[in-house]
């Protein structure tokens, strides 16, 4: 177990939605940190959680989801005031425009995300990019971020209040407006720390 000197405070627990996708993965990626998670299938759920992770799958599919077990409102609310980190698909719910096709979303965060965007060679595929200074934390600081793709989608647009971490041929693929952070690849699929570590500090900065 890994734990950094400023992860977490002790009493924060991270919500992590368990509909479809890899959510174990992301339930690793923090146990590998030290810090607790619940995973999140219904709203009472959320009650006592201090960060919410929406994974990657499949977004109609936790559309559907959402609104079968009257999760959209609730998830809405809590991050008016919690941080929460979308993977892929997750970024997707979080987006405010979704294309290709067009598709309703939680509305998040000020961008435009086209679905399954990328060519074929990078659709699926691992890549290497140089994160922002702002994310050089932890034992991987200084190193390239691994970057794993999977049917990724491709951020076209962001609004002038969110910044960009991380891009890829260009392009921006992990993106921080406020307390809400968005990743087009699966960090949790590497054993590069540094996202889950960024987003775990982002919990303790909003617990003060």
């Amino acid at each position: 177990m890994e734990k950094g000197e400023k992860e977490i405070s002790s009493k924060a627990v991270i919500g992590i939605l368990a509909v479809q996708g890899d959510f174990q993965a992301h339930s690793k990626a923090l146990a590998h940190l030290g810090v607790p998670c619940r995973l999140v299938k219904k709203p009472s759920d959320l009650e006592g959680v201090s960060g919410l992770i929406l994974p990657g799958g499949e977004s109609t599919t936790f559309l559907k989801f959402l609104e079968e077990e009257g999760l959209l409102e609730p998830i809405r609310q809590f991050a008016a005031t919690h941080p929460v980190f979308g993977t892929c698909a997750g970024a997707i719910l979080m987006a405010e425009k979704v294309e290709n096709p067009f598709q309703p979303s939680l509305g998040l965060v000020r961008m435009t995300v086209r679905r399954n965007a990328y060519g074929r060679q990078l659709a699926s595929s691992i890549q290497t990019a140089q994160p922002e200074s702002e994310l050089q934390i932890g034992p991987e600081a200084g190193a390239p971020l691994e970057v794993v793709l999977i049917r990724a989608p491709l951020i076209l647009e962001v609004g002038p209040e969110v910044k960009t971490l991380a891009r890829l041929e260009g392009k921006p693929i992990l993106v921080r407006q406020g307390r809400l952070l968005a990743s087009t690849f699966h960090p949790e699929l590497t054993n590069d720390t540094r996202v889950h570590r960024y987003f775990c500090r982002m919990v303790s900065d909003n617990s003060l």
